[in-house]
């Protein structure tokens, strides 16, 4: 099990400087990457998505890279179009402000006298983006991992603790039919007082199997405990498998649900309470798994 959070860092060599990759990582129903680049290698920036979504299954990515040192070539100068757009601002100089100085500054703000996106060689770009990005996406599954462990964790807590739960709404269970007994006697009796009627044995024997029947949870607490055994199963995975337990606790809701409207005893609907609130716990967690 990874977390759906964490931080990586690589770093490769590029030219005479270095290329670095940072990638970020916070949750996110999906996989959704954004990659941020220096203009000189925007043109690889689907290509580093597309790497990313090979190595990552969900959450919200950030990649972000930047160059350090000499990574790139040096600019090419055009300087005959320098001198020719300077000799033109000291003519405009001297036609609205004489003896007023020129800053060689300006020559940095006209566009097409400077070419410094020179364009680099693709495969080497990629080799190294290749490089770096792999590293960063190690660092950052270690992390996922690690959190990963204390996630796990907590989640078999919290299964334990459903699992308690369940096992005493199935030992009150057998109590339920009983008590059923004891409220259709007393209704009935209640009922004769006021009504005097007739009323025979297995009439009431009867109401009192229509009523256990209805209020008969022993398939869903075996459903309950299956999706638990495969719940606890997921989680030892090393894969991503935040979605399917998503799914699952899904299913173990409406399970939880179903016995909830089923019980018609105070007691036991205070633990299938106590059942639900667990089960959201266990759903707020496992948004954090990848």
């Amino acid at each position: 099990m990874r977390s759906m959070t964490g931080f990586g860092l690589g770093e490769a060599a590029l030219g005479e400087g270095r290329l670095f990759v940072e990638v970020r990582s916070l949750n996110h129903r999906f996989l959704e990457t954004r990659v941020r680049l220096p203009p000189e290698l925007t043109d690889h920036s689907f290509y580093v998505e597309q790497r990313c979504r090979d190595w990552l299954q969900r959450g919200r990515c950030d990649v972000s890279v930047r160059l350090e040192g000499q990574a790139l070539p040096k600019p090419n100068i055009d300087l005959q179009r320098c001198r020719a757009a300077y000799a033109t601002l000291c003519k405009l100089r001297d036609e609205v402000l004489p003896d007023s100085e020129v800053p060689l500054t300006l020559l940095a703000t006209m566009p097409n006298l400077f070419d410094v996106h020179v364009a680099l060689d693709a495969s080497v770009v990629r080799s190294a983006l290749d490089r770096a990005l792999e590293a960063a996406i190690a660092h950052l599954h270690e992390m996922r991992r690690t959190e990963g462990v204390s996630l796990a964790r907590d989640l078999a807590q919290k299964l334990s603790g459903a699992r308690e739960l369940r096992r005493r709404i199935e030992l009150g269970y057998p109590v339920l039919t009983a008590r059923l007994r004891k409220r259709v006697e007393e209704r009935m009796a209640k009922l004769l007082q006021e009504v005097p009627l007739p009323v025979e044995p297995t009439r009431i024997e009867a109401e009192v199997v229509l009523l256990s029947e209805r209020a008969d949870l022993s398939e869903e607490l075996t459903r309950l405990e299956g999706h638990f055994n495969h719940f606890a199963a997921l989680c030892s995975e090393s894969q991503a498998v935040g979605r399917r337990l998503d799914f699952l606790l899904q299913e173990i809701s409406r399970e939880a649900n179903t016995i909830g409207a089923k019980c018609q005893d105070v007691e036991l609907s205070h633990l299938v309470v106590e059942l639900k609130a667990e089960i959201e716990r266990m759903r707020e967690q496992v948004q954090n798994v990848e």
